[in-house]
């Protein structure tokens, strides 16, 4: 298979392709012309990647990977031109131990996980001249997070930050996005043998906020990543998450949360690559949404590679939708190349409220109202529970309750 496929150091312009998650170059065949060498892209691991904004065409909503997002709310995103300094404020707040410096396009480990898959990635590795890096050294164990707060002042911006965790270390990153900005934003995440990484993007954004991020990491031997998206504020909001279990004994767990209001749009395109030997991987992405318009989008690939042998590796979204005029979209896909496994499988649930549920806690003397938000609590809580820092998780349940509380004289779900 030949991809369009370009490194940061190589001088090699990539083939120019309209839609990367849609179609891909393959060998000459005989007698076909060269101009119909093109074959839709099956799944998600033969995707082409590229440094080079160029080999991207601009995406008009017809492909793979964009026909569920609204094209029209990004377009200045989709433009390859240097914006202005200043649109976001960064405020870094880490433990004593924690190495930050800034890394130039060619100096390690930039570039050494990440490949753009699109062109807002693409554009975001060329505009961002210098990656801030934050790493934790090997041997080291945070008793803090590490939280950046991103506060959007209006504008374009761009982003690519390399987020590292040497070997037996241990540590959490929290991402904070609130104010307003249209930003395309490359989070790039390395997990050396060994360590233990959680990190956390949280989208509190204003409700005119443009939000589009790629986050890719690979997990080495015997080491384990946590990674959670939480999405509650912004007006397109997408979190695509890729990760590889790389070494053998690597251990994934993705999870995400997502509140969707009337007229916003939240989304994540969730890739799991098991790669190594005897990985494990946890996907769980929960929804709930409300008002007109209201819009959620899920995708979750899962590929067992042939090396992977022993994998035990699980996918599910679930959907919860709470008024009328709200949809959500959900498609999982499970891609298995080696039959020496332990397990694997995927599942999708959309719905409204479970009647049974409502009617135990009504039988019980709560009213309607306080039993359906007790339902929604229970059913987002697993989620906000799996992050594991007490002063987030209370902020985030404040978050859902303040989002329940806008309910009140909508329309409910029909069956």
């Amino acid at each position: 298979m030949t991809t369009a496929t370009q490194t940061p150091a190589g001088q090699e312009h990539a083939e120019g392709h309209i839609d990367p998650a849609a179609r891909l170059v393959r060998g000459r065949q005989p007698g076909i012309p060269e101009s119909d060498e093109f074959v839709p892209v099956q799944t998600r691991s033969e995707r082409p990647t590229s440094f080079d904004p160029d080999a991207f065409g601009t995406p008009a909503g017809t492909e793979v990977n964009w026909k569920h997002t609204p094209l029209p709310k990004l377009q200045a995103l989709l433009v390859n031109e240097p914006a202005p300094h200043g649109v976001i404020d960064v405020a870094v707040s880490a433990p004593d131990g924690v190495e930050q410096r800034r890394l130039a396009i060619g100096d390690a480990p930039r570039g050494e996980v990440f490949r753009p898959e699109d062109l807002p990635s693409a554009i975001a590795w060329t505009q961002e001249a210098e990656a801030p890096l934050i790493r934790i050294p090997a041997g080291v164990e945070l008793d803090e997070p590490i939280v950046v707060r991103l506060t959007g002042r209006g504008g374009v911006a761009h982003a690519h930050v390399v987020i590292e965790a040497q070997p037996q270390s241990r540590g959490t990153v929290i991402l904070r996005h609130e104010g307003t900005a249209q930003q395309a934003q490359n989070i790039e995440i390395i997990v050396r043998d060994g360590a233990a990484l959680t990190v956390v993007s949280v989208q509190r954004w204003d409700d005119d906020a443009i939000h589009l991020a790629s986050h890719q990491a690979r997990v080495d031997r015997d080491a384990a990543l946590t990674h959670v998206v939480v999405s509650l504020g912004g007006g397109l909001v997408r979190v695509n998450p890729s990760v590889e279990l790389a070494g053998a004994g690597a251990d994934g767990k993705l999870y995400g949360l997502a509140f969707s209001d009337a007229g916003q749009h939240l989304e994540s395109q969730v890739y799991l690559h098991h790669k190594g030997a005897h990985t494990t991987g946890d996907v769980l992405y929960k929804a709930a949404l409300q008002g007109a318009g209201a819009r959620t989008v899920w995708i979750g690939d899962v590929l067992i590679g042939p090396d992977a042998t022993g994998t035990d590796s699980y996918e599910a979204n679930r959907n919860l939708v709470l008024t009328e005029g709200a949809r959500a979209d959900s498609i999982p896909n499970l891609e298995i190349e080696t039959g020496d496994i332990i397990g694997a499988g995927h599942a999708s649930a959309t719905g409204r409220f479970d009647d049974e549920q409502l009617f135990y806690l009504q039988a019980r003397g709560i009213a309607e109202d306080e039993a359906r938000r007790l339902v929604v609590l229970g059913f987002l809580a697993e989620i906000v529970q799996k992050i594991g820092i007490d002063d987030l998780q209370s902020e985030l349940i404040e978050a859902i309750e303040a989002e329940l509380a806008l309910t009140e004289g909508l329309p409910e779900a029909s069956a």
